[in-house]
């Protein structure tokens, strides 16, 4: 490209004035549909995309005004666009960790919504007409659910564990198995938390085998805590072997040193009444005389994301009166979401039918099949209506999910899925695709067709997937 045409490429490109008076963006600055100053950062970066590219040697047309005014609306469309926004998860990955994990309850939602549109009780006791505690809204059915002495709820189980470990070690040494240092994505590494609590971490056995006798001979003076994690996102098989709860807690009354337990989790329930693997549960581990155990509120509890402390009076009190404390508490929109599903667990029954979680989870195979059914004929229907229907390979299959989250490890749940593909795109292309629906569409794709998993899929979730499939396989047909 000579100079000369470089140049004359220069001067096709539109001002801003040119662009700020098209059609279709003046008539909607002057309604007000669209922020002007929005717009005008759009256009710059319009431009300056256009004379990059023009610098480079990447355009060799002309630039029109429409084409610009086009890109501008279509950027500042993008911008307006929510950058946190639902997706569909057809993955069958129940507590999937980069999709929110779980999904609240409609109890929960009507709380939040409640709470969030005036004044609350937040920090406010109505009953003695003075200050109260933000915490007390939970902490009751906590106790009521666990059977624990008194109970904290905050941000995380990373904080949880962060506020534990600072409240009642820091200076002193925690004793852990090698085989329990765990970590849990997003960099929660039992070791970096313990560093950070002004704790001492003092591992003890090995990385498969730890004895009680390897605790016994670590406790001395300066021994604050003796620490168990369960492994609740891996498992550890073969030539094994673990200290349980019940002989740590009685090394800990024979020494004088708290037990604290990090279930992870959080089960409530006996899951294995469903068909789920077994894992031990907050009442079981406070039953045994644990001083505190910690857990998520947002992995197989079903609610929002909250680490819950509880344990013995005495052990909290000293937890409530550290400076972490206020820094790692919950909102009110949080709290409220935590109390609402927390009240669903007095009935077990209820609790499985109404939070979507364990809904999920416990869903038997047969139902699993009937909704595959359902959604297979649904998109086979909106393929015939759109022509593409020859060129759409389309079946219902059984497959396995996951509950995610780091959550049942090694635990395959059978489930019922309806694989696609077609001719017209490549698997890639197409889950690409789905991934840029106005309901983003997240699909796990499997010997090159794509999956959707109907253990994950609401019937909200139906009823917005199918048109836009239908919407798709028109643009496909075409």
């Amino acid at each position: 490209m000579t100079p000369g045409d470089m140049s004359a490429l220069y001067r096709s490109l539109p001002n801003i004035d040119e662009i700020l008076g098209a059609d279709g963006i003046a008539d909607v600055i002057a309604t007000g549909e669209l922020p002007r100053d929005l717009v005008l950062r759009c256009a710059r970066e319009e431009l300056e995309a256009l004379r990059s590219a023009i610098a480079q040697g990447k355009r060799s047309e002309p630039v029109v005004l429409d084409e610009v005014t086009a890109s501008v609306r279509a950027a500042v469309a993008a911008a307006q666009q929510p950058s946190l926004r639902r997706v569909i998860n057809a993955t069958g990955i129940v507590i999937h960790t980069n999709l929110g994990r779980s999904v609240l309850p409609e109890s929960a939602l009507e709380e939040v919504i409640a709470t969030s549109q005036g004044y609350t009780n937040l920090e406010y006791d109505i009953a003695a007409g003075e200050r109260g505690h933000r915490g007390d809204h939970v902490e009751s059915l906590i106790c009521e659910i666990t059977g624990a002495e008194a109970a904290l709820a905050v941000n995380n189980n990373a904080a949880a564990v962060l506020l534990t470990l600072a409240a009642l070690a820091a200076g002193k040494k925690t004793i852990v198995s090698r085989g329990q240092l765990v970590e849990i994505g997003g960099s929660f590494r039992i070791p970096d938390i313990m560093a950070a609590s002004g704790t001492v971490m003092v591992e003890v056995g090995t990385t498969n085998k730890t004895h009680l006798s390897d605790y016994a001979h670590a406790v001395g003076d300066r021994t604050g805590l003796l620490f168990k994690a369960h492994t609740s996102n891996y498992q550890l098989v073969g030539f094994t072997e673990e200290v349980s709860l019940v002989d740590l807690v009685a090394l800990g009354a024979e020494r004088g040193v708290p037990v604290v337990e990090d279930l992870g989790s959080g089960v409530l329930l006996d899951l294995s009444a469903y068909g789920l693997p077994a894992e031990p549960t907050v009442q079981e581990s406070l039953a045994v005389g644990a001083d505190v155990v910690t857990f998520s509120g947002d992995k197989l509890l079903g609610g929002p994301q909250a680490g819950i402390i509880c344990g013995k009076r005495s052990v909290l009190a000293r937890l409530r009166s550290h400076p972490l404390a206020r820094a790692l508490r919950l909102d009110k929109m949080t709290l409220a979401a935590l109390e609402a599903t927390l009240r669903l667990y007095r009935d077990p029954a209820t609790a499985v039918n109404l939070i979507p979680t364990l809904r999920a989870l416990t869903m038997p195979m047969e139902r699993c099949r009937q909704q595959a059914e359902q959604l297979a004929a649904a998109l086979r229907e909106a393929a015939d209506s759109s022509g593409l229907g020859p060129a759409l390979n389309l079946e219902v299959c059984g497959e396995m999910s996951l509950a995610g989250g780091g959550s049942l490890p090694g635990a395959e749940i059978p489930t019922a899925v309806v694989a696609l593909a077609t001719e017209k795109v490549s698997t890639a292309a197409l889950e690409q695709r789905l991934r840029a629906l106005p309901v983003p569409v997240v699909a796990r794709v499997h010997e090159e067709r794509l999956l959707f998993d109907v253990r994950t899929l609401s019937d909200d979730d139906i009823e917005l997937l199918v048109p836009e499939l239908a919407t798709l396989f028109a643009e496909l047909a075409g």
